[in-house]
């Protein structure tokens, strides 16, 4: 057998060096985070509240999606901290709670246009 099927490198190319572990409960939280991140209107959301913070029907009107259905997604985000709700009289204005969380989308949404 060949020193690859034992996990052997190949005398050409010298192991890497092992990755940074990460903590269980660290990774559960970033799975969950990108579950919330990974339905469409959400991704439109947050390249909305990029560029500024915005209520409920200044999203309707941006994204021509129904009210109740963003607000679904508001409560998806707001529950996963990507998102916060900040009442201004009788409306509530969203912001993105943290920066990089608009890179992880932009630059999915760049990946992908990329190919295209």
């Amino acid at each position: 057998m060949t020193a690859q099927l034992h996990g052997e490198h190949s005398p050409e190319r010298a192991a890497p060096a092992p990755a940074p572990r990460h903590a269980p409960h660290a990774l559960a939280e970033a799975g969950d985070l990108l579950r919330a991140l990974a339905a469409p209107v959400r991704i439109a959301i947050v390249l909305q509240l990029r560029v500024h913070d915005r209520c409920v029907h200044e999203l309707v009107e941006a994204l021509g999606v129904a009210q109740p259905l963003i607000s679904q997604h508001l409560r998806v985000l707001k529950s996963a901290g990507v998102v916060h709700g900040e009442r201004h009289g009788r409306e509530v204005v969203y912001r993105l709670v943290d920066e990089h969380l608009a890179h992880i989308v932009v630059d999915a949404v760049t990946h992908v246009e990329e190919k295209l």
